[in-house]
C-alpha cells in the first residue's frame, strides 16, 4: 500500500425521507485509472461509521473510500417517529446514497449488520456492484444470537449469571449488566485492551430505536444466497461473536466465495489485525478488477 500517496476528505449531508443523512468521501489526489470506490457500510443496527476509520487507508491505494452514518446515529439526523426505522428504510438510504454521490459502479464493504444490508442491497438487483466483501457479517439472525449466547460457554458462571438475570428481567440499563456485557465484549467484540478510540468514539454516537428492537430477529437469506453472483469476500475473526459457524452458510450459499479468518481476531478484525486486513482487503479488490480490465479486453 503505497503509504505516500496524499489524500484528501470532503464530508456533507444528503437529504432522504427530509432528514439529513452526513456522509464521508477520502479520495486520493490522483484517483488511479480502473480503481472503483469502495463504499463503506457500518454496523450496529446504529453503531456509526467511525470505528471503521481504518477502512480510509485504502484511498492510499488511488480509490475513494466512502462511509455515511445511517439514519438515526452518529452525524445523521435522528427521525423523531422511531416506527421510521426498518430494514427497507436502510436499504432505500443506500440506494439514494449512491443515486446522490453517483457511485454507480462500486465495491460494497459491509461490517457486521452492514453486511446483512449490503446482502439486502446484493439480492435487491441492483446494478453496479463490482463485489461484496462481507466482514463479521451472519446470514440468519436465530443462528447469530444462538451462536452468541453459546459463547457464553467460554465466560465465568458468575458473568454468565448476570447477563441471563438482566436479560430475563429486561434490566439492561442496570449497570451490573453492562459491567458483565463489557466481559463479553472483551472476548468476542474486540479483544484489544484498551479499545481503539475510533471504537470508543463509535459507541459514544450510537443510535436508533432500530437496533435491538426485534425489527431484524427475523431476518434470514439463507435459501437466497445462490442468487449472489458477484465476487464476494468474507472476512472474520477465530473469537467473532459472528462465529465461523455462521460464515460458514454464507461460504457455502454464495458460489465462488472467499473466506479469509483472521485467527488473532474477534468481531473487529479490521482494528485487531490492521495491516494484514488491509492487505487481504486490497489484493481482493485489485484481483477483481484486473478480471473485470481482462474480460473488457476480449
Amino acid at each position: 500500500m503505497n503509504k505516500h500517496l496524499s489524500t484528501s476528505a470532503v464530508e456533507g449531508f444528503i437529504s432522504f425521507r427530509d432528514h439529513q443523512v452526513w456522509y464521508r468521501i477520502v479520495k486520493p489526489d490522483q484517483e488511479a485509472e480502473g480503481k472503483l470506490p469502495l463504499l463503506c457500510l457500518h454496523g450496529g443496527p446504529g453503531i456509526p461509521h467511525d470505528y471503521l476509520e481504518p477502512l480510509e487507508a485504502i484511498a492510499h491505494t488511488g480509490r475513494r473510500v466512502i462511509f455515511y452514518d445511517q439514519l438515526g446515529c452518529g452525524n445523521s439526523e435522528r427521525a423523531e417517529d422511531t416506527n421510521l426505522y426498518s430494514i427497507d428504510l436502510f436499504k432505500d438510504e443506500l440506494f439514494a446514497i449512491r443515486s446522490t454521490l453517483n457511485l454507480e459502479k462500486i465495491h460494497l464493504f459491509g461490517q457486521s449488520w452492514g453486511g446483512c444490508l449490503a446482502l439486502e442491497h446484493a439480492l435487491s438487483q441492483a446494478t453496479g456492484l463490482a463485489s461484496l466483501i462481507l466482514a463479521s457479517t451472519p446470514a440468519n439472525i436465530h443462528q447469530f444470537v444462538t451462536e452468541a449466547y453459546n459463547l457464553m460457554n467460554d465466560l465465568p458462571e458468575e458473568i454468565k449469571e448476570i447477563i441471563h438475570k438482566h436479560e430475563t428481567a429486561l434490566t439492561t440499563q442496570d449497570p451490573e449488566y453492562k459491567s458483565a456485557l463489557e466481559v463479553f465484549n472483551h472476548n468476542f467484540l474486540c479483544r484489544l485492551n484498551p479499545w481503539p478510540s475510533c471504537l470508543t468514539k463509535a459507541y459514544s454516537k450510537a443510535g436508533t430505536e432500530f437496533r435491538g428492537a426485534g425489527k431484524i430477529m427475523d431476518w434470514n437469506v439463507e435459501t437466497r444466497l445462490s442468487e449472489i453472483v458477484v465476487p464476494t469476500l468474507l472476512l472474520s475473526g477465530r473469537y467473532d461473536e459472528v462465529t465461523p459457524a455462521c460464515v460458514e452458510k454464507l461460504n457455502l450459499g454464495i458460489s465462488g466465495s472467499e473466506w479469509v479468518l483472521f485467527e488473532n481476531s474477534s468481531h473487529m478484525p479490521h482494528l485487531e489485525e490492521t495491516e494484514r486486513f488491509l492487505e487481504v482487503l486490497s489484493e481482493f479488490l485489485g484481483r477483481v478488477e484486473h478480471n473485470i480490465a481482462v474480460l473488457n479486453d476480449l
